[in-house]
């Protein structure tokens, strides 16, 4: 059997290491013609780091990366709502790491490139259209100067191309975005560190100014600072979204949260310093029904991107990508594999892209600000206790599979 899979983010390298370790062989094509060292943070929760374990790449992640202690929520007045430990802290038994998201790529990346080999991790392959019978696949990509590359073939093909995958449009034809009014910006600032610097930050909300700020890298510079990680997201009565191609522009957010200095943070500073502004829409896709057509199926943000609140994106496309190796390990009938991963996997994540939707980490945020009238509190029991607080983020632990007793038994 040989698997192609269209896409060479992590999910796809993921994917490709995971089959190569059972055995069976795959080519990894990627859209860019290079792969480098692009974008800003992401969090990889225990359930995610887990599969990286599997994968054997674990320590190399941690290495390069934040082990993160603590996740902390604040009103935009800097007041501390709520905070719990996070990942070995709280008694996982992986942990918690942010990590610049090119770095991660790249460290996938070179390790599909050692274990498979150049020839299996083929770049500046676009996806232009795919067919399939009875006896395989056929694929048709274009180079990035627009010339059609001659078709190959393959057993089977996953999708593993991104929101806005091609494999998914070649079966949904009229497949769009869903985008609710929330835009986001995005950089990354060096300075010493805030709190202990292992916290992952929730200030404010989306209804009045939010920001979430965590590190993802120690000592960048050789003099203690850190690299911070920070998002900003502001929901606003508007049609008008972001857009990914695009650098950011302070004006457009800057103001909402110039005044918010804490005897901690000034966030407005923290905004000014970053060496990097990048803007992008928060969208997903209504979760689809199928994902699986005869010898091909999709996974990660191709089969069901997600709002990139709570950090399970990423969890979510590498539990995709074992699964999806366990099942083509273990199932003499490809096709049967396939059918077997959209039943074990389908529901679940549509489960957590809704819950993104109505009851993320920071509906403690939210639930709060609206308790308190949206001012300064001086007795926030008064409002709503610790335990209501913990349920808040418990649930959502248990929803999108990481409680504690979930990760471990997994």
């Amino acid at each position: 059997m040989d698997i192609a899979i269209i896409g060479g983010g992590i999910v796809g390298l993921a994917l490709a290491l995971g089959l190569h370790k059972r055995g069976v062989r795959a080519r990894v094509y990627e859209a860019a013609p290079q792969v480098r060292e692009v974008g800003v943070g992401i969090t990889l929760l225990p359930h995610a780091m887990r599969e990286l374990s599997a994968l054997g790449i674990d320590d190399k992640v941690r290495a390069a990366g934040v082990e993160l202690q603590r996740s902390a929520f604040y009103n935009r007045f800097g007041q501390r709502i709520y905070a719990e430990d996070r990942g070995r802290a709280a008694g996982y038994p992986y942990p918690e790491v942010s990590i610049h998201r090119g770095k991660l790529h790249n460290l996938l990346f070179q390790e599909a490139l050692a274990a498979l080999g150049p020839d299996r991790i083929v770049t500046d392959r676009q996806l232009a259209s795919l067919e399939q019978d009875e006896a395989g696949v056929k694929l048709t990509f274009r180079d990035s100067q627009g010339q059609t590359l001659p078709a190959v073939k393959a057993d089977l093909a996953i999708g593993c191309d991104g929101v806005n995958s091609v494999v998914r449009k070649s079966f949904y034809p009229k497949d769009t975005v869903v985008f609710t009014g929330i835009n986001t910006w995005r950089g990354v600032t060096r300075r010493p560190p805030i709190l202990d610097g292992r916290t992952y930050l929730r200030v404010g909300s989306i209804r009045t100014g939010k920001i979430v700020i965590y590190p993802i890298g120690d000592d960048a510079d050789g003099s203690g600072n850190q690299l911070i990680n920070w998002v900003a997201e502001i929901e606003r009565p508007t049609s008008e979204r972001n857009d990914w191609n695009k650098g950011g522009r302070l004006e457009d957010f800057l103001p909402v949260y110039e005044d918010w200095k804490f005897d901690w943070l000034d966030v407005g500073e923290l905004i000014r310093n970053s060496g990097v502004l990048l803007e992008y829409p928060m969208v997903d896709k209504d979760p689809l029904d199928r994902w699986t057509f005869g010898r091909v199926t999709l996974a990660g943000d191709a089969a069901h991107p997600m709002y990139p609140r709570g950090s399970n994106g990423s969890a979510q496309g590498l539990i995709d990508a074992r699964t999806l190796a366990d099942l083509l390990m273990t199932h003499d009938d490809p096709a049967a594999a396939l059918k077997a991963y959209e039943a074990a996997r389908l529901a679940p994540t549509s489960h957590v892209v809704r819950t993104n939707r109505t009851s993320p980490p920071d509906i403690i945020n939210i639930r709060v600000e609206e308790l308190t009238g949206d001012r300064p509190f001086d007795d926030l029991n008064e409002y709503i206790t610790q335990d209501e607080l913990r349920q808040l983020s418990d649930q959502y632990k248990r929803i999108a599979g990481f409680a504690t007793e979930d990760v471990a038994k997994a």
